[in-house]
């Protein structure tokens, strides 16, 4: 079959329910995932055709993304901060706004780079954070937790994939029970979190191939208690933070004023709200 013929079914089929722009941006990652092809090939050789077999998980990739599926879970892969990372169902795909997050934790540690610095990384998912901060801090040892045996061993995969040294704990920021967390005194120069913060109230904003394909565990808080993680972590942080030692999180847009308070009752100083790409208050920094 003509590989621009399935291209045009992938339009008639997909484009009312992502766009003409973001389908064609998915049909070239299946093809180069696929086929190793790139989207010149349609352009140089419009008649260029491909087997039976290599149709197969093309035609497969459509009734999926038919069904809202992310591109990320129907290839097992993305990128991140310039990283490949595997992922799967039972972790959360990264987002361009996390990669701000981890850009401004390193402008934040800049003259410090070569130092022997201790990182922690509450909530790691696919280690995403832990592992782009690991690579551009090779002096550095990097703690990484999540309350999800199968996450954790999708980051132990991804660390290895990117030849990084990190150390995972399963554990409960929620009521810890590993040893070194219990007794990390003063001892990280940094903490970092992405918890949980989309209130179910905020369902209906959510997009189905996020509500229906990736886990609840790590999307969504109670309506009522919705800075639940936040105050836990930042309570464990002022044990276990070095004397100016620097707290970030990536935070629900709606709350920032609520966080920016919740930190000041911590005693925190040198507050810093950050806004992402899209103007959204998604950021903050505190200083123990």
């Amino acid at each position: 079959m003509i590989l621009k013929d399935i291209q045009n079914i992938f339009h008639q089929e997909l484009d009312s329910i992502y766009g003409t722009d973001e389908v064609r941006s998915f049909f070239n990652i299946l093809i180069d995932f696929y086929l190793g092809l790139n989207r010149i090939t349609l352009v140089l050789e419009p008649n260029y055709t491909i087997t039976k077999e290599e149709e197969q998980p093309l035609f497969e990739a459509l009734s999926r993304l038919k069904l809202e599926e992310p591109i990320q879970h129907i290839i097992g892969k993305t990128e991140f901060y310039g990283l490949p990372f595997k992922l799967n169902k039972h972790t959360l795909i990264p987002r361009p706004e996390t990669e701000e997050l981890v850009d401004w934790i390193l402008k934040s540690l800049t003259g410090k780079k070569d130092q022997p610095l201790k990182l922690l990384d509450i909530g790691t998912g696919t280690g995403c954070i832990a592992i782009s901060l690991a690579k551009h801090l090779p002096n550095a040892h990097v703690y990484a937790v999540d309350v999800s045996p199968e996450a954790i061993k999708v980051a132990q995969e991804n660390a290895k994939w990117n030849n990084v040294s990190i150390t995972y704990i399963e554990d409960s920021i929620l009521d810890i029970q590993n040893d070194i967390l219990k007794t990390a005194t003063g001892f990280f120069d940094v903490i970092v979190s992405n918890p949980p913060y989309v209130r179910n109230l905020e369902k209906v904003e959510i997009k189905n191939n996020v509500l229906q394909h990736e886990p609840h565990l790590a999307l969504f808080v109670k309506d009522d208690n919705p800075l639940q993680f936040y105050e836990a972590i930042s309570d464990y942080a002022l044990s276990a933070l070095k004397e100016n030692g620097l707290l970030f999180f990536e935070i629900n847009q709606y709350l920032g004023a609520e966080m920016e308070t919740l930190l000041k009752a911590y005693t925190y100083k040198s507050i810093e709200l950050n806004k992402d790409m899209f103007g959204n208050q998604r950021m903050l920094k505190g200083m123990k």
